[in-house]
């Protein structure tokens, strides 16, 4: 037994307390990787005594977690064979109206993210909601905030349509030896998400009218080019006039920079040197005739042949993820463009165009780049997943029967967990292993489509959610709410869902489920109830993060393509924040009528 040192708490729980908050402060304000922190907390804890070996690695045998891992690949057979272009094509459709629009929208997107990855989802929407905002005359940021609110919604209607749905239902079991059905959230995330299709309608005016981002690259003589003179260039000596680059069809030069960071006049009689920078602004495809012509290569190194050099390139969109390693850097600084093959031809940022050499300036998060690759290269993009979100995909699924297939593998897998006649882990290896025989996916698909990186993340919150109960910390925070709040249990469900929708804007709602989960069961059994009613209000709590663009990664997949600010997120979110929860309070207490103890 602990010997209390301060405010009621022993030693091992301020280790967990101090480990706790350092993690937060740190994934707050720094960038390194979620699970390279989650994983240094958990080692913590373990080297100071605070979990034993088996405990400290449980999540890695937890069955939410491996069920996070096996659903991975059930994803990837949905993704691969189309089923979500097959549903954009099929119930889009043209609505007449905003209401409508928003309809249409949020209902197709929820359905999905109640059964797939809501970043999937979101991730293939935004590109729909840019071409079909278009068609309605409707500004993109419109949609955009909708269609992520609608992703997280959905996910709170199954337990598989969320993670802390998993680590929720998944540490109960372990506490109960009752395992919860995968449909027992289905009946209040309906309902949340009926109120927020209508909140949403409702404060239309709240959403921002944005111009986006890429439309202003849609002009073919809105861009910039940067370029080089290769040091066995025939023009060097020679005046810009005289090597005609200074008068040029379809555009003009805007800096030149002898070395490198060196502007010089931008006159008809500057001499060339080799290795001098030009920027020039103009149409993209002249502007490369241009270079082709008087042998100028791309800037992002110093070469000396235009031989070295494939000028021919084709377009992509992308923009700056929250936590990318080049937010607060110039590309010219960095290795980015020779390491991934590729130009950054231009930059926007909050739908205007930065009128500047790209490579200059200092990129923000939310920045959308202008990228041109080589021809005969076929974009790799998952290494740059950690930076860049493109706004395009070479990955084209092709819909056919698999997408047929694929949908039954689906539906039989939830069919037989809600029914009970199989647990849900050995329903999502039954199904994982349906998609690889029916080639839904090839077993490279598979194993990509596994996010590592975010298993990790499950492992590790499961361990620090079961310090903060091994330590008597969540006893002494439900004892804390219950002082505060009386024993009134309706509002002390509030009261923590509250706080867990506050908290869950800057932390992963993984993170929070799993933290919060022992104080909300401490606080149910303290009040002499059935903790399964807390809980269910505890799984759509945390999962409602509205209010800030860091609280999902569905509000930063929008962030970009929306034009938005982190304003714009605060103005509507808060307001669904407190929609939403009373909303939740109000639907779960009517399906799941609290059960005194037993």
């Amino acid at each position: 037994m602990e010997t209390d040192l301060f405010l009621g708490f022993g030693l091992y729980a301020w280790i967990t307390i101090v480990t706790v908050l350092g993690m937060f402060s740190i994934l707050l304000f720094t960038k390194l990787r979620t699970d390279v922190v989650f994983m240094g907390a958990v080692g913590i804890l373990f080297v100071t005594g605070v979990l034993d070996a088996k405990e400290a690695f449980s999540g890695f045998s937890s069955t939410s977690v491996v069920v996070i891992g096996v659903l991975f690949v059930v994803v990837a057979g949905l993704t691969h064979t189309g089923v979500l272009q097959w549903i954009v094509r099929n119930l889009l459709g043209q609505p007449d109206s905003y209401g409508k629009a928003v309809v249409r929208l949020m209902l197709p997107v929820a359905g999905l993210s109640s059964f797939l990855s809501n970043t999937t989802v979101v991730a293939m929407f935004v590109n729909i909601v840019k071409m079909w905002s278009k068609k309605l005359g409707i500004s993109p940021s419109k949609l955009l905030i909708p269609l992520s609110y609608a992703s997280g919604m959905g996910g709170v209607c199954t337990l598989i349509g969320t993670p802390p749905n998993l680590i929720i239902s998944g540490l109960y079991s372990d506490m109960t030896g009752t395992a919860m059905n995968v449909l027992a959230t289905t009946i209040p995330g309906l309902f949340c998400l009926a109120v927020g299709v209508l909140s949403i309608i409702a404060m239309k005016r709240l959403l921002p009218d944005r111009k986006a981002p890429e439309s202003d690259f849609e002009s073919t003589g809105d861009y910039t080019v940067e370029l080089r003179v290769p040091s066995d260039n025939p023009f060097i000596g020679k005046t810009l006039e005289e090597a005609g680059l200074y008068h040029i069809k379809g555009g003009s030069l805007i800096k030149i920079f002898h070395f490198d960071d060196i502007p010089s006049p931008v006159t008809e009689d500057e001499p060339l040197m080799g290795g001098d920078h030009l920027v020039y602004a103009g149409q993209i495809d002249e502007l490369y005739e241009m270079a082709m012509d008087h042998q100028l290569v791309t800037a992002d190194h110093h070469v000396f042949s235009i031989n070295e050099v494939d000028m021919n390139g084709k377009v992509r969109t992308a923009f700056v993820t929250f936590g990318s390693s080049l937010i607060g850097r110039c590309i010219a600084e960095t290795t980015f463009e020779k390491d991934n093959n590729l130009m950054v031809a231009a930059i926007a940022r909050r739908g205007s165009r930065i009128n500047e050499a790209p490579r200059k300036v200092v990129l923000q998060a939310g920045d959308t780049l202008l990228l041109v690759y080589p021809s005969h290269i076929k974009v790799d993009t998952s290494s740059l997943k950690n930076d860049l979100h493109f706004f395009d995909s070479d990955d084209i699924p092709n819909m056919g029967v698999g997408t047929l297939v694929s949908t039954v593998i689906m539906i039989a897998m939830v069919t037989l967990s809600a029914l009970g006649v199989l647990p849900l882990l050995q329903c999502a290896f039954l199904a994982a292993a349906a998609m690889l025989l029916c080639r839904c996916c090839n077993l490279e698909q598979a194993m990509k489509a596994i996010n590592w990186e975010i298993i990790m993340v499950f492992a590790g919150s499961i361990s620090l959610g079961l310090a903060i109960q091994k330590t008597g910390i969540a006893e002494q925070l439900a004892t804390g709410i219950l002082d505060v709040c009386g024993t009134n249990p309706i509002i002390v469900m509030t009261a923590v869902c509250f706080v867990g929708t506050f908290i869950t804007e800057f932390i992963s709602n993984t993170a929070a489920g799993a933290m919060f989960f022992p104080i909300m069961y401490q606080a149910a059994e303290k009040l002499g109830y059935e903790p399964y009613t807390f809980l269910i209000a505890l799984m759509i709590s945390v999962s409602s993060s509205f209010a800030t663009p860091i609280g999902s990664p569905t509000h930063m997949l929008v962030y970009g393509p929306g034009g938005y600010r982190f304003s714009d997120f605060l103005r509507i979110g808060l307001l669904m924040n407190l929609i939403i929860l009373a909303a939740n309070i109000f639907i779960v207490n009517i399906v799941y009528p609290l059960t005194p103890l037993q």
